[in-house]
């Protein structure tokens, strides 16, 4: 029975992935259609085949440094928190999982999870994971925030029309995501009464499992408290994270100019590029689209239309979406179902730790009903 039952678990897991890859695909497919049905697509291909294919390599390399930074926080964290060091190789395994099923799922939430599932079947602690995710996010909102305000500051002109409208939605979205995660992280009291509040939500409806997602809760909230001391005890890592997740971020900012070089363009300096990235990034990153395709290459379109041009525009934001997002999507892919096969008999702490609290759980109805009876 249990068995049958873990099958039945699974095979919704799969399902639920299937969709998302469903959905993923055909949003893609009707982005540009409806970006490229008016195009001239002759005008396109020569665009593209005369860019200067150094240059596109050189923004590749750029994109794969960006997934290496954060590989290399994420160890850091980890090996802090007293897990063994262990290659980059690895690091970079989690990252591309966790980059993977972000792009997949609404928000960028199925992500974090997943890696820190294949991180605890590979003997590492989901709370010293979760802890390393928490940090990574943390660090990256605030650098993203920061640098993205800076550039807007330096560069108004830039938000003309509408645009204005959505980055400032994004600021706030983004601002508010990270004032919640500090108060999590640093106001006991808040967050305490914020769980207490949940709690008696969950309990009132009576979901289905509550018992677990209340316990889930709970246990969420110890996380929380264990990061606040974390930060207090190693401000110096802390810091040392933030400082390497900033790089990150700049090389990613990075990445339109070398594309603009291989179109041989010249006339913009690295810093008006990069100015023009942050501000798309921090406007785009609250859309709750899977990896926010759609309205990414419309505002690449929008933002980007002076640098490059009417006549290489269209080839311009193809290759940068290609370069910074689709490509590592297919190699990530190929890592993502390598990793599966090789740890599909592998059980993690969590899945252990499920099937006790599932097995408690039966515990109580069971308890109950001979109470009733």
């Amino acid at each position: 029975m249990e068995k049958y039952k873990d099958m039945t678990l699974k095979k919704k897991t799969n399902l639920k992935l299937i969709r998302n890859l469903i959905f993923f695909v055909a949003l893609i497919i009707f982005t540009f259609w409806y970006i490229f049905k008016d195009q001239d697509l002759n005008e396109l291909k020569e665009a593209l085949s005369r860019a200067n294919k150094v240059y596109i390599i050189l923004a590749a390399l750029l994109m794969l440094c960006v997934h290496l930074m954060e590989s290399i926080n994420v160890r850091s964290i980890l090996t802090s928190l007293g897990e063994k060091k262990f290659s980059i190789f690895r690091a970079l395994k989690y990252t591309a999982i966790g980059v993977f099923f972000s792009a997949i799922t609404p928000a960028a939430t199925g992500g974090q999870p997943v890696e820190i599932y294949y991180m605890s079947k590979d003997g590492i602690k989901p709370s010293n994971g979760t802890m390393a995710m928490l940090m990574q996010l943390c660090a990256f909102q605030i650098s993203t925030i920061g640098l993205s305000i800076i550039c807007a500051l330096l560069n108004l002109h830039l938000l003309q029309g509408n645009l204005i409208w959505f980055y400032i939605l994004g600021i706030v979205l983004n601002e508010t995501a990270l004032t919640i995660m500090l108060l999590s992280v640093f106001s006991k009291k808040i967050t305490r009464k914020l769980v207490d509040i949940l709690i008696k939500i969950i309990k009132k409806l009576k979901t289905r499992n509550y018992e677990l997602k209340i316990q889930k809760l709970e246990e969420e909230y110890e996380q929380y408290t264990k990061s606040a001391v974390f930060v207090k005890t190693h401000k110096k890592e802390f810091l040392k994270s933030l400082l390497r997740v900033t790089i990150q971020t700049a090389i990613f900012h990075s990445i339109p100019y070398f594309i603009y070089r291989a179109f041989n363009l010249n006339e913009l300096t690295i810093l008006n590029l990069f100015t023009m990235q942050a501000i798309l990034y921090t406007t785009v990153s609250s859309i709750p689209l899977p990896g926010a395709i759609g309205i990414s290459e419309t505002l690449f379109l929008k933002l980007y239309g002076s640098a490059f041009g009417e006549s290489i525009l269209s080839g311009a934001m193809l290759l940068y979406r290609f370069v910074s997002f689709y490509l590592y999507i297919l190699i990530f892919l190929i890592i993502v179902i390598i990793n599966a096969i090789k740890n599909k008999d592998n059980d993690s702490v969590i899945d252990k730790n499920v099937q006790e609290i599932d097995n408690d759980i039966k515990d109580i109805k069971f308890k109950k009903e001979i109470f009733n009876t």
